[in-house]
């Protein structure tokens, strides 16, 4: 079996050369972070890829770690390195001062789509996305594609994300950061209402709901519902709770529904659960295929 399994990773990745004659797939990584160095180590020893820059805020950081030919000194200069697609993992403001540029050189994949909670910054880039493909990872959004799929035929009615963290993994501002520093023994409710408006509260820690917000586009950052929990009692994990209603009276409780349930290992203060580094590296594999427009991945 191990034989055969092989076999057919060298046969999907040569079939794959084949359909882009032969060249390997150009990636671009803004952010060297946990999981910006993660991507990096993953694409120089892959098959399909070829690291094509990388971009950070502080320079230095990336010195003695890289050769010099790939380290990016002006993002602005990010077309001379030819990249087929750019993965942002560093702050949603890297899309709202440079996603259209990245649009217009390459496809795009957001790795910070609280990024698209303003308004002009989704209208601007999902124009943008007619040049080149945007692409936003699913990762904890279970089910994504499925949901997606019901906003596109008009059924999907409601959406609620819910998330539960241990308070030392939620980094807040505002009225959330006060209500989480006062949390004791027990689970509280931070926050509940609309993505849009938690999204700059919270903007390192619902990128999921901000996902579910852009998939479900009928509904939007206006009416998808987040729901945001601190929980002493949540020291190994991070639970996500995806709510979908369909066709039918959601009141009478005769709507169609499914309810998804994600726990993903995480220690106390671990903003990023362990399982989101692979989950993201398979968002960037599958990141391919489409000419223009928003996609999951």
């Amino acid at each position: 079996m191990k034989y055969l399994t092989t076999f057919s990773n060298v046969a999907t990745t040569a079939w794959k050369q084949v359909l882009m004659g032969g060249k390997r797939r150009r990636v671009g990584i803004v952010g060297y972070g946990k999981l910006g160095e993660f991507l990096v180590q993953q694409i120089l020893s892959d098959q399909d890829f070829e690291l094509a820059f990388v971009w950070n805020r502080h320079e230095e950081v990336l010195r003695g770690k890289l050769a010099d030919q790939y380290i990016l000194t002006d993002i602005q200069n990010c077309a001379a390195y030819s990249p087929d697609i750019i993965v942002e993992v560093a702050h949603p403001c890297i899309s709202k001062d440079y996603g259209k540029l990245f649009l217009e050189v390459a496809d795009y994949l957001v790795g910070s789509p609280t990024a698209f909670a303003d308004p002009a910054v989704e209208q601007e880039l999902r124009h943008a996305s007619m040049a080149h493909s945007l692409y936003l990872p699913a990762g904890a959004f279970w089910g994504g594609h499925d949901i997606k799929k019901m906003a596109d035929s008009g059924t999907l009615q409601a959406l609620r994300v819910s998330m539960t963290k241990h308070p030392s993994c939620l980094k807040l501002n505002g009225e959330l950061k006060e209500k989480n520093a006062q949390v004791a023994n027990t689970a509280v409710t931070l926050y509940e209402g609309s993505v849009r408006d938690l999204c700059p509260l919270a903007p390192n820690n619902v990128n999921t709901m901000a996902v579910a917000a852009m998939a479900a586009a009928t509904l939007g950052f206006d009416k998808v519902i987040g729901r945001l929990v601190a929980d002493p009692a949540m020291s190994k994990w991070h639970v996500v709770e995806v709510d979908a209603w369909g066709q039918g009276d959601i009141a009478a409780g005769t709507a169609f529904h499914v309810h998804t349930e994600r726990k993903n290992p995480a220690d106390p203060g671990a903003v990023t659960g362990s399982a989101t580094y692979m989950s993201f590296l398979s968002s960037l594999k599958n990141a391919e295929g489409h000419n223009s427009g928003v996609h999951l991945c």
